[in-house]
C-alpha cells in the first residue's frame, strides 16, 4: 500500500512539473516573441540646422498713384470742334487738348472789344479836353466808369472763350480719348485721363510700434505682380502725422523713378523698408515646426549608438522652440534648436519623445526664401 501511495505521488509530481514547465517555457517564449515586437523605425525627412543672414525689415500692402493725375473734362457745354491729341501722347504743361465750337463766343467778344476800344478812345479824347478844362470831372469819371466796365466785360467773354478750349493743366501721359469730333458734351464730360508717371508715388499703411523704424529719405522696395523678378527702389517722401483711430496704422508714401512708365497709377504693389543691421538667425523649413497651444515643438534627431546589427541608431527627441520672423518657406529658430542639429522636416505626425527614425532625404520640403508658384 505504501509502496503504491510513493509511486502514486511520484507520478503526480512528475505530471505537476512538466505541466508547470510547460508554462515556465511557454511564458518564456512569449517574452522573447514579444521582445521582438517593438516598434519598427520611423521613415522621416531631416536637415542640418545652420545659421543664416536675415535681414530686419517692415512689409506692407500699397497702392501706386501719379504725382499729378486727373481725368480732364471742360467746364462748359458744347459740341467738339476740334482734337488735337492722340491716345497715348505725352504732352507738355499748357497744350491745346480739345476745341468745342466758339463762333457766336467769338463774335461776341470782337464785339465786346470793339465797344470797349470805342469807351477807351472817348475817355482819352475827354482827358485831354479835361486838361484843357472843356469838360467837367463828372463827364470824365463817367468815361473812366464805362471804360473799365468795357473792359471787364470784354475779359469775362474772353473767359468764357477760354472755357472752350481744353488745356493741359501740368506735363504728363494722356490715356485713351473718350470722345470724338462732332460730339455734344455735357460740362465735367470726361475726355481724357492724364498722369504724371514720373515720378510715381505709392501709398501704404504700417503699424504705429513701427513708426519709431522710419524716416524721411530711407530707401524702399517695391515689387508688382506685373513684373515678378524684378524690384523697384524708392525713399520715403512722407508720412502721414496723424495715426489712424480705427485701424492704428499710419500712412506713408514712398516716391520711386519711374523714367520707362512701367509702374501705372492703381497698381496693387508690396513694399519692403529695410530697417537696422541684418542678422544671423537659425533657418529651418516652416514645415519643421509643430504649433500646438501648449508651446511650438520641433525633433530633434540624435544618435544612440548602434543596433544588434551594428547600424546607426537614431532616436528622435522633442523640443520646444521660440519662432522668429518668417520669410517665404523659412522660418527663424530663436531657442531650442542649436547649430549643427538634425531637424525632422516631414513625418513628426507619426513620432513621440524616443521614436525610432529612419532618416530619408529623397523627397523633402521646399525652404526658399522667396518662393515662386509654378504653372503644372
Amino acid at each position: 500500500m505504501i509502496k503504491r501511495m510513493v509511486i502514486m505521488l511520484i507520478a503526480v509530481a512528475v505530471v505537476l512539473g512538466g505541466i508547470f514547465g510547460f508554462q515556465l517555457f511557454k511564458a518564456t517564449m512569449i517574452k522573447k516573441f514579444m521582445s521582438t515586437l517593438s516598434n519598427p523605425p520611423q521613415t522621416v525627412s531631416a536637415t542640418k540646422a545652420g545659421l543664416s543672414p536675415w535681414q530686419p525689415k517692415i512689409e506692407a500692402i500699397g497702392s501706386l498713384r501719379a504725382v499729378n493725375g486727373a481725368d480732364l473734362s471742360i467746364e462748359v457745354s458744347g459740341v467738339v470742334d476740334s482734337i488735337s491729341f492722340n491716345s497715348g501722347d505725352d504732352v507738355q504743361q499748357g497744350a491745346e487738348l480739345l476745341k468745342l465750337r466758339s463762333e457766336d463766343d467769338l463774335a461776341k467778344l470782337q464785339s465786346l472789344q470793339a465797344t470797349a476800344a470805342l469807351n477807351n478812345i472817348n475817355y482819352q479824347r475827354d482827358l485831354q479836353q479835361f486838361k484843357l478844362q472843356a469838360v467837367s470831372q463828372a463827364n470824365l469819371d463817367t468815361d473812366e466808369a464805362n471804360l473799365k466796365n468795357a473792359n471787364a466785360q470784354v475779359a469775362q467773354q474772353q473767359a468764357i472763350l477760354d472755357k472752350k478750349t481744353l488745356r493741359a493743366p501740368f506735363a504728363g501721359h494722356l490715356g485713351i480719348r473718350a470722345v470724338d469730333i462732332g460730339q455734344y458734351l455735357s460740362a465735367g464730360t470726361t475726355i481724357v485721363t492724364l498722369q504724371a508717371l514720373d515720378p510715381i508715388f505709392v501709398d501704404f499703411f504700417v503699424p504705429q510700434q513701427s513708426i519709431d523704424q522710419l524716416r524721411l529719405g530711407q530707401t524702399v522696395a517695391l515689387k508688382v505682380d506685373a513684373y515678378k523678378d524684378q524690384t523697384f527702389p524708392g525713399e520715403i517722401s512722407a508720412i502721414n502725422p496723424k495715426v489712424d483711430p480705427s485701424s492704428r496704422n499710419v500712412q506713408v508714401r514712398a516716391t520711386l523713378k519711374n523714367a520707362d512708365h512701367r509702374l501705372l497709377p492703381g497698381m496693387y504693389a508690396t513694399v519692403e523698408i529695410s530697417t537696422g543691421a541684418p542678422q544671423n538667425y537659425i533657418t529651418l523649413p516652416q514645415t519643421v515646426i509643430t504649433y500646438n497651444p501648449y508651446g511650438d515643438t520641433v525633433y530633434i534627431v540624435d544618435s544612440k549608438g548602434t543596433d544588434a546589427n551594428g547600424k546607426p541608431q537614431l532616436i528622435a527627441r522633442q523640443s520646444f522652440v521660440t519662432v522668429g520672423p518668417t520669410r517665404g518657406d523659412q522660418v527663424a529658430v530663436l531657442k531650442g534648436v542649436n547649430e549643427g542639429d538634425m531637424i525632422v522636416t516631414a513625418g513628426q505626425i507619426k513620432l513621440h519623445n524616443g521614436s525610432t527614425v529612419l532618416i530619408d532625404n529623397s523627397v523633402t520640403p521646399t525652404a526658399d526664401a522667396a518662393p515662386v508658384p509654378v504653372d503644372r
